[in-house]
């Protein structure tokens, strides 16, 4: 299951049922749940915990030191979930000690090549990050968020749950939950309701969640009015409730 090539610290902690492909570097520091497969010619350092059934494919740098002129050799680390695929080329970085000392990827998340994880960001579980999408350091990503090919994201900005960025976006503010978003400035084009339809939200809630969308994304602000009927919505839809409450704590400014 380890191929004779590879080379494996001492100090790093493996569980026997991993594949090691050939001329692979796993590194001290490192664990390796149950399952995980690693292809030829990955790095992996640490401190950095993977979890079980992940599949990393060749030439991917994992746990690698932060690129921040700031960052002095402290003691950081990168916690990996399971069921992840990182595919070829893709590089992750750990956390530093002004962003909490960690980087995070949750379960069930598809890397595609070439995309690049900085440090102190932190990801849910069952994203898609498309060929070459890059975040910078301390961007914040919610479960089933989809970032198109070539997407880059600024420093500091959070990108909402369920929602979606197309090809080329360039994300300089935070993008609310189940939005669809595209644009070299990037800018709101509607409600991601195929996305939301996949993953089984009702239309009556599908539906309020675009009257907010219309309302407080779109107009860049209501009315007392309006704000009275968004809220009696999110009393109704615990979607509505999230998305006001994204918009609401936007520190960055939110897409609009």
């Amino acid at each position: 299951m380890i191929h004779p090539t590879a080379v494996i610290d001492s100090g790093a902690q493996v569980h026997e049922s991993c594949e090691i492909g050939p001329y692979a570097i796993i590194g001290a520091d490192v664990t390796i749940g149950r399952g995980t497969r690693i292809g030829p010619h990955t790095v992996i350092s640490g401190p950095t915990v993977i979890g079980e059934d992940n599949r990393i494919f060749q030439f991917a740098s994992i746990g690698e030191d932060p690129q921040d002129l700031k960052y002095d050799g402290e003691e950081s680390r990168l916690a990996i979930g399971d069921r992840n695929t990182i595919r070829e080329f893709v590089t992750i970085n750990r956390g530093t000690t002004g962003g909490g000392g960690e980087t995070r990827l949750g379960d069930d998340n598809l890397l595609m090549a070439y995309v690049h994880v900085a440090h102190d960001c932190i990801i849910g579980s069952n994203t898609i990050f498309a060929n070459a999408a890059s975040l910078a350091g301390h961007v914040t990503v919610g479960d089933y968020a989809i970032l198109g090919g070539f997407s880059l994201v600024h420093q500091f900005s959070r990108v909402g749950d369920h929602s979606f960025s197309g090809m080329g976006s360039v994300i300089n503010k935070d993008v609310p939950p189940f939005l669809l978003v595209s644009g070299h400035y990037v800018e709101a084009k509607g409600v991601n309701k195929q996305g939301l339809k996949r993953r089984g939200f009702s239309p009556e809630a599908i539906s309020a969640i675009h009257k907010t969308y219309l309302k407080m994304v779109k107009k860049k602000g209501v009315k007392d009015e309006s704000l009275e009927e968004i809220e009696a919505l999110a009393n109704e839809h615990e979607a509505v409730a999230q998305l006001l409450d994204f918009i609401r704590n936007s520190e960055r400014g939110n897409v609009g």
